[in-house]
């Protein structure tokens, strides 16, 4: 599965906002291919940071 998407299927299981680390620690995907995928998401549209280092999904 491409990590796009597991971040996105962790956020979603989550259910709350999530800082890049606790989505690393979560996923079990390292740090650093984390923040790329939120990067990518962001900019997609499929999540946005309602506060500072923290990202949800854009509902």
């Amino acid at each position: 599965m491409e990590n796009n998407q597991k971040v996105l299927d962790t956020f979603t299981s989550a259910g709350k906002m999530l800082r890049a680390g606790e989505v690393a620690t979560l996923s079990g995907i390292d740090k650093k291919d984390v923040e790329k995928a939120i990067k990518k998401l962001v900019a997609e549209g499929k999540l946005h940071s309602p506060v500072r280092c923290f990202y949800d999904i854009k509902k």
